[in-house]
């Protein structure tokens, strides 16, 4: 009898980079991976087929390249060299890895000594080391105490450690029990995967019961070897096998009418467990009967809830009938295909396409299935939000409503409630303007029992503003130019957004002219362009120009009048010494009670009046004071000359 292991097989993370790597191939014409994928020889060997070469060297990479980072992980230094290569990243790191990388890196920059538990020299350990500076890595409890015995780890040292996310979970417990004993300050991150400790639980239950145990994987596969060793303390006989080639007609034959256990690795594909389980099955004969289609058969036993994966046989108007491979009916209603109300059958199924889904009902008396694709879509959109907390990474969604607290988002399928403080929408303005856009976020609380998910627009923005703000403090200068958004005004300024950092035009820059307030010139939300006049970064202030030289009324006056010229000029006040007149808006000039008339005057008035436009030569420039002096008198003596010489 053969019994396999629920948990064998590929685990979240490793499904996941096979994924990206299968929906990558459907857009790139030539892919790269950096390093192994996953360890699996037999996949890496199908993906190349897909046009998806392994590098084992960043010099193999072409520079503009589409390039996967293997589910193990890579170090910080990798993602810096493809920038810098301007290669486009798809980042397939199994995100239990990229969250020890978080860990490691925050954990570093507060000067603390990372020691990493896991097998030196594996790829999740070197990705891991990567993320911090002189790491130091210890495959089980004796190297730990040898590295205490030669000084390299003290008891008062700050140590923060971390583990290889498929490490022997014994291991773990006997290290970190001696590490609490030892050390004085230590900080412990349990990140072994459940996945593993559920592969490995399972293992032991199964080598303690079985005959034979046969342990599937990669050579290479860290998980898989910790599988053989586990199932080797608990049954006599076990063989690691890469795949079915490797089993001997002799081994198979040993077994008849015993147990049989089967077990294999996160890197493992389904189709190589059933390659071995079926030559088992072959080999192995009790009572006449074909264990091969007894394996088959109990294979293919549907449970309530399962995922499936058939084809897709007739579109009716009430259903789509798909074939499982069993001998029952399957059929997924129509309004279990999707829930978009704008969902079209013909636009996305057709007959002859695969097709994912979950049990609903199973009525074995009328021999029939019933499916949806519906709850699957839900099921994998639960995974990507997951994914993205974990990972802490943007979501995309669009806002379906507005309620009272807030907002609410779909993404992946899920609906996601976004507090009205974390919609980046200012208090006096109406949260309506988001609904049916397109919006980023990152996801902040999940409770799948209560099938709640939170996000934040508001931290997206926040984050984005201040990337922004350390790209402008890194290269601002006096003199720099920038468009910004006017976003606030006080009775001695404007502050401008120009990029994640607001700087201050004071009322002076704002206009040549005179004003009273900043709103005679500009109004929040305007786009204005400014110039930086000072900086104080230590106090993270900035000043800002507006007015610009070429509309300096000063210079627009030089460049058209000179000394001698005559102007048409407007009286603009009176003064007991003469007349102020506007020469050109900005720029007044004094018509002395002296220059007004050809006779003697005792007040301007006498002949001039406020807004009258007159002629008066410029008989004066002063560059340095800014100031002009008229007269009217002159011409009224250049035109008596003329009359005389007439």
């Amino acid at each position: 009898m053969i019994h396999i292991a629920k948990t064998a097989g590929f685990c979240f993370g490793v499904k996941r980079a096979i994924e990206f790597a299968e929906k990558l191939s459907a857009q790139e014409k030539q892919i790269y991976c950096y390093g192994e994928i996953i360890h699996n020889k037999h996949e890496i060997k199908r993906l190349e087929s897909m046009s998806i070469k392994t590098a084992y060297s960043i010099d193999e990479i072409p520079d503009d390249s589409c390039v996967i980072i293997r589910a193990h992980g890579v170090p910080k230094q990798i993602y810096d060299i493809f920038s810098q290569k301007k290669c486009k990243i798809v980042d397939a790191t199994c995100p239990f890895v990229a969250k020890i990388h978080r860990i490691v890196k925050l954990e570093y920059e507060k000067n603390r000594r990372i020691l990493i538990l896991g097998t030196s020299g594996h790829p999740e350990i070197i990705g891991i080391a990567g993320w911090c500076e002189n790491a130091i890595v210890c495959e089980n409890i004796d190297a730990i105490k040898a590295n205490f015995e030669n000084g390299i780890l003290s008891s008062d040292m700050p140590i923060s450690v971390v583990g290889q996310t498929t490490l022997n979970r014994a291991v773990w417990d006997i290290s970190v029990k001696f590490l609490k004993k030892q050390c004085t300050n230590i900080k412990i991150f349990d990140t072994i995967c459940n996945a593993t400790d559920e592969r490995q639980a399972e293992a032991r239950l199964l080598a303690g019961e079985s005959d034979c145990m046969i342990v599937i994987g990669d050579k290479k596969s860290s998980n898989t070897k910790r599988l053989y060793e586990i199932s080797k303390t608990l049954c006599s006989d076990v063989c690691y096998v890469e795949d079915a080639s490797e089993l001997s007609e002799d081994f198979c034959n040993r077994f008849h009418g015993q147990l049989i256990g089967i077990t294999a690795g996160a890197s493992t594909p389904a189709w190589i467990i059933k390659e071995v389980s079926n030559m088992m099955s072959e080999e192995t004969k009790f009572e006449n009967e074909d264990f091969a289609a007894m394996l088959e058969e109990s294979l293919k036993s549907i449970k309530n809830g399962e995922k499936v994966t058939g084809t897709v046989i007739s579109i009716s108007q009430n259903e789509v009938q798909v074939d499982l491979g069993t001998k029952q009916t399957a059929y997924i209603p129509l309004d279990e295909l999707s829930d978009d109300p704008a969902y079209k059958v013909e636009d996305h199924i057709h007959p002859g396409d695969e097709i994912e889904a979950v049990v609903i009902r199973v009525n074995d008396g009328e021999g029939l299935i019933s499916l949806s694709k519906k709850r699957i879509d839900q099921m994998k959109g639960w995974e990507t939000i997951e994914a993205a907390k974990e990972n802490h990474t943007i979501v995309e969604g669009t806002i379906v409503e507005e309620n009272r607290g807030g907002i609410v988002a779909t993404a992946a399928g899920v609906r996601v409630f976004i507090p009205a403080s974390q919609t980046g929408v200012p208090k006096d303005e109406s949260m309506s303007q988001l609904v049916k856009t397109k919006q980023s976020f990152y996801i902040t609380e999940i409770n799948r029992q209560r099938k709640r998910v939170v996000g934040s627009i508001r931290a997206v923005q926040q984050e984005a503003r201040k990337a922004a703000a350390e790209k402008v403090w890194e290269t601002i200068e006096v003199g720099n130019e920038y468009e910004g958004t006017v976003k606030s005004l006080t009775s001695y300024g404007a502050f401008v957004d120009i990029g994640g950092v607001d700087g201050m035009i004071h009322i002076s820059e704002l206009s040549w002219g005179r004003i009273k307030h900043p709103s005679e010139v500009v109004a929040i939300g305007d786009k204005v362009k400014v110039y930086v006049i000072a900086l104080d970064k230590e106090n993270k202030k900035i000043s800002l120009g507006y007015k610009r030289s070429e509309d300096n009324p000063w210079t627009i006056f030089t460049s058209k009048y000179s000394v001698g010229d005559t102007a048409t000029v407007k009286i603009l006040k009176f003064m007991p010494f003469g007349a102020f007149a506007e020469i050109v808006p900005g720029v007044d000039g004094l018509i002395h009670i002296s220059q007004i008339a050809d006779h003697r005057i005792a007040k301007a008035d006498e002949t001039l009046s406020v807004g009258e436009e007159v002629e008066a030569k410029i008989i004066d420039i002063n560059d340095e004071k800014k100031k002009v002096s008229l007269s009217i008198r002159a011409l009224l003596t250049d035109e008596a000359a003329d009359n005389n010489e007439e």
